[in-house]
């Protein structure tokens, strides 16, 4: 009796594991600042997502685990299926880890230049790996993906996370609401860097619906070839499908030595040591915050940190 009591209590922690993988997704911290901040007036204010909190490291796993939920209950995912698609990195590691916990196979297409630590983590949870030219970036990798797809599509589920909607949606049932309710409300601005453009459409639309004079502001790369991972030049790169161009009310381009410089002034002035792509972010909100100083108006300015910079430490300008 106390084996059959032992065999039921291990059952159920094996059919709760990826439940309890799903549970810890979102709800990300809101941080501030005190020193890259102390020249802005007391009535303009500038906070930041932590989303390296999420169980995978980054902002990537509420996408992934909608898309994936999402397929499941639309029959497109099931045991047997491989999940595929093109990534950059944080997408993969959020697919490899809840592919685990749920036990689905892994392949993916990346650039061959993407982060050494990345690519680590991914070995690490067994993913299939297609690397393609380095100088087509994230481009490459979604045509390739997009190739084999058409190609095998028994074999696979295609996430698609450039045109499925269930991107944005991630963002819109879960980042912009915890962003409106961490702040009571009093957010004003809503800054996000440009990769697939889920999380600033998903969120700056939740956002917009709620306070309608709220401004969205995206962020990306100032030329074609650029150091800033995980975004995109839209001007010239292949647009995702989620992405609305319509919905920021500005767009900043950022240089990548601005988001390198910023991203060492957040680790030895604040302690935040993140990722490119979120001091990229930073370099922009602070754009913001600034002209509302110069304005003399008030503003609650809320950004977005993707990740740490736990997968780019192998990047020279650390070294600076």
């Amino acid at each position: 009796m106390p084996l059959t009591a032992e065999v039921q209590l291990d059952d159920m922690q094996t059919t709760s594991l990826a439940q309890d993988i799903e549970r810890q997704v979102g709800n990300t911290a809101l941080l501030s600042f005190r020193r890259v901040t102390q020249h802005l007036p007391g009535e303009v204010r500038v906070f930041a997502k932590a989303e390296w909190q999420n169980p995978g490291g980054s902002v990537k796993d509420r996408a992934a685990l909608s898309i994936i939920q999402q397929a499941e209950r639309a029959g497109q995912l099931f045991p047997g299926r491989t999940i595929l698609d093109s990534t950059s990195g944080n997408t993969g590691i959020a697919y490899a880890m809840i592919g685990a916990a749920k036990d689905y196979r892994v392949k993916l297409f990346l650039p061959e230049n993407v982060s050494p630590e990345r690519v680590s983590i991914l070995r690490a949870y067994d993913v299939q790996l297609a690397y393609t030219d380095p100088l087509e970036g994230s481009d490459g990798a979604i045509r390739a993906v997009r190739e084999l797809a058409s190609r095998e599509s028994a074999d696979y589920f295609y996430a698609d996370q450039y045109n499925n909607p269930a991107n944005g949606q991630a963002h819109y049932h879960g980042t912009g609401a915890e962003v409106w309710r961490q702040t009571g409300g009093q957010i004003s601005h809503f800054v996000a860097g440009l990769g697939t453009s889920g999380t600033l459409v998903g969120a700056g639309r939740r956002l917009k619906e709620l306070n309608p004079a709220l401004q969205v502001v995206s962020v990306e790369p100032d030329s074609p070839f650029h150091g800033l991972e995980g975004l995109k030049h839209m001007g010239t790169a292949l647009q995702p499908g989620i992405y609305d161009p319509r919905l920021a009310d500005l767009q900043l381009a950022v240089r990548t030595e601005a988001a390198h410089s910023m991203a060492l002034r957040l680790a030895r002035e604040e302690g935040y040591l993140v990722g490119i792509s979120a001091a990229a972010a930073m370099v922009g909100a602070l754009r913001v915050a600034e002209g509302l100083a110069e304005l003399g108006a008030a503003g609650t300015v809320v950004t977005l940190f993707p990740d740490n910079a736990y997968k780019y430490l192998s990047e020279a300008f650390w070294r600076g």
